[in-house]
């Protein structure tokens, strides 16, 4: 079933990718970083704002602050406007998206988006949430890189959603799985040329 948007004003529709996408802007990553004393997190790693860099500061407490965050806020952002219909909770959704990957206030310079994917997906689909995070541990388990089983995840969760009859999700993360492959294009590199970083290795 494709969401009708039509029942819906252009100015509420505006308002909810608008407010998705402030709600996506929080760089958590780097706000917990700087409130912890670290340099900024840009500098370090693979200057990624996400939990994954975070993580190479080698405090797993910030790490794991930054994921919540960055999956809260995506999670938030869809359940907060579904309360006024789901097309509006699919609208915020792609604002929180968008907000996480081109940051104004960053200079549209982002993170990844992978934490923030499954918090938008676990606002329209728990049992597709829990699917995503079941991929991405199993492709980390067997290869070790995080980039890969991110690309994995969410180019399995547009079938998922299909599976589970979610219709009105599939066109959603179709484009956001879009968006994934095209923030990992780097990686996507590095993985063919085999040279990529592992889990708990060093980025290159």
């Amino acid at each position: 079933m494709i969401p009708n948007f039509s029942d819906f004003s252009a100015l509420s529709l505006i308002m909810a990718l608008i407010g998705g996408y402030l709600l996506g802007s929080i760089a958590f990553g780097l706000v917990i970083t700087r409130l912890a004393g670290l340099e900024d997190i840009r500098k370090i790693g693979s200057g990624n704002i996400g939990a994954t860099n975070v993580l190479r500061t080698g405090r797993r407490w910030l790490a794991a602050l930054t994921l919540f965050g960055d999956i809260g806020k995506g999670f938030a952002a869809v359940t907060i406007a579904s309360q006024w219909g789901e097309p509006l909770g699919l609208v915020a959704g792609l604002g929180a998206f968008l907000g996480h990957l081109y940051p104004f206030w960053l200079h549209f310079k982002g993170g990844k988006g992978v934490a923030t994917y499954l918090g938008i997906l676990a606002g329209v689909s728990l049992i597709a949430a829990v699917a995503f995070a079941a991929i991405w541990l199993a492709v980390a388990f067997i290869s070790r890189y995080s980039s890969l089983s991110a690309l994995a995840a969410s180019l399995a969760t547009p079938f998922v959603l299909a599976l589970l009859g979610h219709g009105p999700g599939i066109g959603l993360f179709t484009i956001l799985t879009a968006l994934v492959f095209i923030r990992h294009h780097a990686n996507i590199t590095r993985l063919v040329k085999g040279k990529e970083s592992k889990i708990g290795g060093t980025a290159k």
